[in-house]
């Protein structure tokens, strides 16, 4: 397994919105692929850390990570260095990624 190598220039946390005219019937894979052109465009090759569908409450990674008031998935991504939330349609999907 390789090393991952975040990118050192652009540490600087973004929070960027997407806001779509679909926003009733974008399905979680159409918003992830949105996203997913998003941050490539702002740092090459990010990693996604974590993500929620707001519109069902699933989330991923679906697991604790300890007890803080924070949600596990954000500790989860935050603790690996997350440094861009992609949010598209004010919270109906959140992407946490990793700039590389």
């Amino acid at each position: 397994m390789g090393r991952v190598y975040p990118d050192e220039t652009n540490t600087e946390k973004e929070y960027v919105t997407i806001e779509t005219e679909d926003a009733q019937t974008l399905e979680f894979e159409q918003a992830r692929q949105m996203a997913g052109e998003k941050a490539r465009e702002i740092s090459g090759n990010p990693m996604m850390l974590a993500w929620k569908n707001g519109k069902t409450g699933e989330f991923y990674p679906a697991h604790e990570c300890g007890r803080t008031e924070k949600p596990a998935w954000i500790v989860y991504a935050e603790a690996r260095g997350a440094n861009l939330t992609i949010d598209v349609n004010h919270g109906d999907y959140i992407f946490l990624w990793l700039k590389m």
